[in-house]
């Protein structure tokens, strides 16, 4: 009779265990396609924020034109300078948190290269830019701010400004 109570204990135990075994496999197929749900959840709101800028242009005629300003003119308003250095802060912070995202893994990497091919068109070349830009780096890491550099401003020193672009800020009251 022992014989059977120790054989009985002996396949409860081994049936025990492999519950426990595809118990935790199947922990893990869920973690895995709550990491993929996440992903396309940070993914999609990522995508939101370009599209709604898009609409933004198409439907607002105000800011469509703000849009299309030459953001470099010798000609811009003090109140001008300042929205375009409050869009371009936009952008920054997009970039930081698309950045941050694509390096926790949690978004693909083309969600990062898309808005940095906007950026490389000439809106961080503009001296409005360079001063937030001068201002927002001492925010982020170093290694942050030596791949945005290489990725926008290449050879060239973000930090001097010419003659001009000084004497346009100098204009400006960006200090608060």
């Amino acid at each position: 009779m022992s014989f059977d109570r120790e054989i009985i204990i002996l396949v409860v135990q081994v049936i025990a265990s492999l519950g426990v075994v595809v118990s935790v496999v199947y922990l893990g197929i869920q973690i895995h396609q709550q990491n993929v749900i996440t992903k396309a959840q940070f993914g999609h709101s990522l995508t939101q924020r370009l599209y709604d800028r898009y609409f933004q242009t198409s439907k607002d005629n105000e800011y469509a034109e703000f849009m299309a300003k030459d953001w470099n003119s010798d000609h811009l308003t003090p109140s001008e300078s300042w929205r375009i250095q409050m869009a371009i802060l936009t952008y920054l912070v997009d970039i930081f948190d698309v950045y941050d995202k694509v390096n926790a893994g949690l978004v693909d990497k083309s969600h990062l290269d898309t808005r940095m091919r906007t950026l490389k068109l000439g809106v961080m070349k503009t001296a409005n830019a360079k001063l937030v830009w001068s201002g927002w780096k001492k925010n982020r890491s170093e290694e942050f701010v030596q791949w945005f550099e290489d990725e926008i401003y290449s050879d060239e020193d973000q930090n001097k400004f010419t003659r001009e672009e000084i004497e346009k800020l100098g204009k400006l009251n960006t200090i608060r």
